[in-house]
């Protein structure tokens, strides 16, 4: 009877969609539905994409459809299939386009707010979560999947990093579907709050640049730099460019799976103690070979596919990665996490105080700041939006340090997991 019963019960929660060709179906026309209503001229859409950033509904979409039981993300290969092939040749093309020669020539300062940016973040987390656990202790000493301390990780991988590196902290630090839902939330809603004061703050640039008696005048030599490097490059993709962009992706995205499969056995048989640094995970050292390559690349005429839309069609992997990690989650979990908020607003601020303290100490410009921060906290997706916020042909370069941090973000949100895993198992 009992059997009965508990067979009656699988078949009242089976999901309604089960076959995962028809699931990637419909998240491909929900991604297209996002794009094409955020990009519409619609006043309505426009002040609903205003207050609602896309990416949030990118996630938000597809956890509707497993919190009502319309697909099982548990039960479903599109994860893992996202996970271990898109994401690598998403790094691949995020990074091939990095130029470090022109991130230099921004100028120090811009580099130095950009690195205390990841420090800030890097730091920032730790000491949140010991700041919350003085007052609920029962945050630390938890060494399984729903662990305060490995959710955090992910965090730190999306504010350095973006989505792609979020996703790759999930797999290496073995964070769970459930403390993952919770923390993507909180990573949406206080990185997208910052946005807003940063945005805020762009409008009274002047203001604040001459209070802080900041050095302006190479932003105009910014400008022009940057409006020339792109007219240079840009050019409509062919058949054969986005061929090859593919081709790069994906082949380099083969032999990481390669040299992970040699060098992981190597670390289990004859480096044992080095599993708490990660150097046992497959997933590990195929995001770092992608990550890698994808610099080595940049420094070879491989990176002039950026100009056919490398970076763009490693997004469009990107987003459908999104996609299945939103259907993993449970929206439910909003309210059950105000706790989890304290901590993301704690580290922010200690990201955005030591940014704001920083810039003041080198006289910095405002604009500086806030793209550094934003090219750590919000990536690719978000740091052109407050660069072009200062001036429209400044928005490349929002991308340009959103790369570097594409190129960062593996490496140090892992220094930043290392710490969080001392702190809170």
């Amino acid at each position: 009877m009992f059997a009965s019963s508990s067979a009656t019960e699988a078949v009242q929660h089976a999901p309604l969609i089960t076959n995962d060709a028809t699931i990637l179906g419909i998240f491909a026309l929900m991604l297209g539905w996002v794009f094409y209503t955020s990009h519409s001229q619609s006043a309505f859409w426009k002040k609903f994409y205003g207050v609602v950033p896309a990416v949030l509904l990118c996630y938000f979409l597809p956890s509707l459809l497993n919190t009502f039981d319309i697909i099982r993300g548990e039960d479903s290969n599109l994860y893992f299939v996202a996970s271990r092939y898109l994401l690598p040749a998403c790094l691949v093309l995020l990074t091939i386009s990095i130029d470090l020669p022109a991130i230099k020539r921004l100028g120090s300062k811009a580099v130095i707010l950009f690195l205390t940016g990841t420090v800030g973040i890097v730091i920032g987390g730790p000491i949140a979560l010991m700041i919350v656990a003085t007052f609920v202790p029962e945050l630390i000493g938890v060494s399984g999947p729903d662990a305060v301390w490995r959710g955090m990780t992910t965090v730190a991988g999306s504010w350095i990093g973006g989505s792609a590196n979020q996703a790759a902290m999930k797999e290496i630090y073995g964070a769970g579907d459930q403390i993952f839902s919770a923390m993507v939330t909180v990573d949406v809603i206080v990185a997208n709050l910052w946005m807003a004061v940063l945005l805020i703050m762009s409008g009274r640039a002047a203001q604040i640049d001459a209070k802080s008696g900041a050095d302006v005048s190479a932003i105009a030599e910014l400008k022009e730099k940057v409006e020339q490097f792109h007219a240079k490059h840009a050019r409509i993709p062919t058949l054969a460019d986005l061929m090859l962009i593919v081709a790069v992706g994906l082949g380099v995205t083969g032999f990481a799976h390669l040299f992970a499969d040699i060098v992981t056995p190597y670390f289990v048989a004859n480096h044992p103690d080095l599993a708490k640094f990660s150097f046992h995970s497959k997933f590990f050292w195929m995001i770092i070979f992608a990550s890698t390559a994808g610099i080595i690349l940049s420094f070879t005429k491989v990176r002039k596919l950026e100009g056919a839309g490398a970076s763009k069609v490693g997004s469009s992997f990107l987003y459908v990665l999104i996609a299945t990690v939103g259907m993993k989650m449970d929206i439910r979990m909003i309210m059950d996490t105000p706790l989890f908020f304290v901590i993301g607003v704690i580290w922010m601020t200690i990201h955005a105080g030591l940014m704001l303290v920083i810039a003041r100490i080198i006289k910095a410009p405002l604009f500086y700041m806030a793209v550094g921060s934003q090219a750590n906290v919000g990536g690719a997706a978000s740091a052109p939006i407050v660069a072009s916020a200062f001036h429209p042909s400044l928005a490349p370069v929002g991308v340009l340090l959103a790369v570097l941090g594409y190129t960062l973000g593996t490496y140090m949100a892992w220094l930043c997991g290392q710490v969080l895993q001392v702190i809170g198992a």
